[in-house]
């Protein structure tokens, strides 16, 4: 049998040839309406739901008309009825039978309808992962068409922690067949708030 540092040895010895990354990679850029529709059709597709609304207030409703009185609902999007503060000393066991929580994010990829959300934005990062049923505000002026871009925005942040998040949790390990919550959150809605259209002066 090869020793640890024989195996290391060859290994280190049998590198593939290194490849330059691709200097510039220029893709097409469709108008705003094209790559919201994307988006929703998306979303759709990997078993999330999309509801427009027009100010963050409209999410109050939603949940009114979806959740039960006794539901435990949390959100660190300040002004809202269920405003949660948080002091960063939290234990992820306290969030255990969240059933709904929301958040706002930094943007979306129309390609395969990924969140981009980092820590700051969480409240407590086990958050989003805990919680039965997850929401996400996604403002239209920030969806973006392709991980090309969203890599290409987020290689110089500065953020503790940050991840990528698309559709409910999923898994189709079982006999090949899509199950929906299996590991994580049971359903994501999106909160798509509609960009106010520019009018030119006259």
């Amino acid at each position: 049998m090869m020793s640890r540092e024989t195996i290391l040895s060859a290994i280190l010895n049998n590198q593939p040839q290194a490849t330059k990354l691709p200097e510039y990679l220029q893709f097409d850029s469709p108008s705003k309406e094209v790559i919201t529709e994307k988006f929703v059709q998306m979303i759709n597709l990997i078993g999330g739901r999309v509801v427009v609304i027009h100010k963050l207030e409209d999410i109050d409703l939603y949940i009114s008309e979806h959740f039960k009185v006794s539901d435990q609902i949390i959100t660190p999007i300040e002004g809202l009825k269920y405003y949660t503060s948080f002091t960063g000393d939290e234990k992820p066991h306290q969030f255990v039978n969240t059933e709904f929580a929301f958040f706002k994010t930094h943007f979306a990829v129309a390609e395969n309808g990924a969140i981009w959300i980092t820590e700051d934005l969480m409240g407590q990062r086990v958050l989003p992962f805990i919680t039965q049923h997850l929401g996400m505000v996604v403002e239209e002026e920030n969806i973006i068409v392709n991980m090309h871009e969203a890599y290409k925005i987020i290689e110089n942040q500065d953020y503790g922690f940050g991840t990528f998040i698309a559709g409910p949790s999923k898994t189709a390990d079982i006999e090949q067949s899509l199950v929906l919550g299996a590991h994580g959150a049971r359903s994501m809605t999106i909160f798509l708030v509609k960009s106010v259209p520019k009018f030119f002066n006259t």
